[in-house]
C-alpha cells in the first residue's frame, strides 16, 4: 500500500471520533514516529510503498486511537516548553496553558539571579524542568505525592540535562516545606467532580485521576494548603503561582487575599479562561 493511500484511510478511520485537523495533526506526529519523516517528505515521495510490517505497525496506532487513547501516551512522549518529556500512566500530559504559566514565571524571574524555586505536584516534572532549564542560576525543587510519578520525572529531568531535587511528600500531609523558596508554584488536582462532563473522554480513560479530581465540596482544598504553606516559607518578595480551575477564579483570589497575601494577579489563558494566579507577600 502506498503511504498516501493510508492516509487517507488513516483519517477516514479517525474522523467518526476526532475532527479532520486533529486526524491529520496524529497522522503527522505518526509520520514522524514511525518514518522519521515530516509531511513535505510525504510530498515529495507522493509513492512511497509501506512494507506489510509498517501496515501492521501503523494498525496497531489507528486502533489505540480508536479507543481515545492519548497519542502522547501512545509513543510515550510530549512536548513542552520546547522540551521533550516521557509520559506514561502515572502522570498528566502536559498542557499547553501550563506553558503560559511557566513563561509568566519565567518573564518575573529571569533576573533575579540566584533563586530558589519549589513545584509541588511536579508529575512529569515539566514545570520543574522548564523553569531548571531556563533559570540557570535557580535551585528547583519538585514534590510529588505519586512514587512512580517522582521516577518519571527523574528520568525526564536526566533526559534533557537538568538538575532538579524530587521529594517524595503528601503536600496535605505536610505540616512545613523543606525551606524558604523565592518562587513556589503549583498545578495541583482542581477539576471538580460536576464538571467530568466536560472532560474528553480520552482524559477520563487514561490520564491519573489522583492528578485531575478534587471533591466538590472543597474544591480548593490543595489552594488552601499550599497558601498556608507558603505564607510561613516564602522569602521576602517572594511570589507563589497557581494553574487554577477556570471556574474558580474569583475564589481563589478572595482566598489568596483572605490569607494575607499581596499584589495578587488573575491572568486568562490563550482561550480567554481564567487559568493562572500569581501573588506574593509583603
Amino acid at each position: 500500500m502506498k503511504l498516501k493511500q493510508y492516509r487517507t484511510y488513516f483519517i477516514e478511520k479517525l474522523t467518526p471520533l476526532y475532527d479532520s485537523m486533529e486526524a491529520e495533526s496524529f497522522f503527522a506526529i505518526a509520520l514522524e514516529e514511525l518514518k522519521g519523516w515530516k509531511r513535505t517528505d510525504l510530498a515529495l515521495n507522493p509513492d512511497a510503498e509501506l512494507s506489510a510490517d509498517e501496515v501492521e505497525k501503523w494498525n496497531v496506532i489507528v486502533n489505540a486511537l480508536e479507543k481515545q487513547k492519548p497519542i502522547q501516551y501512545i509513543f510515550g512522549k510530549a512536548h513542552f516548553y520546547g522540551l521533550e518529556f516521557e509520559v506514561n500512566e502515572n502522570t498528566l500530559i502536559p498542557r499547553p496553558e501550563t506553558e503560559e504559566l511557566v513563561e509568566w514565571i519565567i518573564g518575573e524571574s529571569k533576573h533575579k539571579g540566584q533563586i530558589n524555586v519549589l513545584d509541588i505536584g511536579t508529575g512529569t516534572g515539566c514545570i520543574a524542568i522548564s523553569l531548571a532549564k531556563n533559570l540557570t542560576d535557580a535551585a528547583v525543587s519538585a514534590i510529588d505525592v505519586s512514587e512512580k510519578a517522582l521516577t518519571t520525572a527523574k528520568r525526564n529531568a536526566q533526559h534533557n540535562n537538568t538538575q532538579v531535587n524530587f521529594i517524595l511528600k503528601d503536600i496535605l500531609a505536610a505540616e512545613t516545606l523543606p525551606q524558604t523558596y523565592d518562587v513556589i508554584v503549583s498545578n495541583p488536582p482542581y477539576v471538580r467532580n460536576l464538571e467530568k462532563a466536560e472532560i474528553k473522554e480520552n482524559v477520563l480513560k487514561y490520564e491519573p485521576h489522583l492528578a485531575l479530581f478534587v471533591d466538590d465540596n472543597d474544591a480548593l482544598i490543595f489552594y488552601r494548603k499550599i497558601a498556608l504553606l507558603a505564607k510561613a516559607q516564602l522569602s521576602p518578595n517572594g511570589r507563589l503561582y497557581f494553574e487554577i480551575n477556570q471556574y474558580l477564579g474569583t475564589e481563589t483570589v478572595q482566598m489568596l487575599e483572605d490569607f494575607g497575601f499581596t499584589n495578587v494577579v488573575l491572568k486568562k489563558d490563550m482561550y480567554g479562561n481564567d487559568r493562572m494566579v500569581a501573588a506574593g507577600l509583603q
